[in-house]
């Protein structure tokens, strides 16, 4: 589990279905952390008991938040997902126009969604 501090920038929206499993939920929320060069991610929040810990949450307050990368391939290319863990407002959990303080520990260049494949029969250079 990794760790991560940043202003919430925007809650992404619910999306809900059925599986063999029941009934699921899932939304996501996209943080803002850094100072100089401020970079953004986006997280996922899967189930109901996570969804909870957004509310009282609003945009533009700085949060902790703890998640697990996983990444999968489908059809040759790979996604990677942020799962949120858990996640909590930082300080008096108000929202704030200063810019996040960079993080203990950001996520070394983790893409939100799969690299396009190269166009035609290019090859890659490794």
């Amino acid at each position: 589990m990794q760790t991560i501090t940043g202003r919430i920038v925007k809650f992404l929206p619910i999306q809900e279905g059925d599986s063999q499993r029941g009934h699921w939920m899932k939304a996501g929320l996209v943080i803002e952390y850094g100072d100089e060069y401020p970079k953004k991610a986006a997280f996922r929040l899967f189930g109901e008991d996570r969804l909870q810990m957004c509310k009282g949450l609003k945009e533009g307050t700085l949060v902790q938040v703890s998640y697990n990368p996983e990444s999968r391939e489908y059809q040759d290319r790979w996604y990677t997902d942020l799962n949120c863990i858990r996640l909590q407002a930082v300080g008096n959990g108000q929202p704030a126009s200063a810019p996040a303080p960079a993080p203990a520990h950001a996520p070394a260049a983790v893409p939100v969604t799969a690299m396009p494949a190269p166009a035609g029969d290019a090859e890659l250079p490794f």
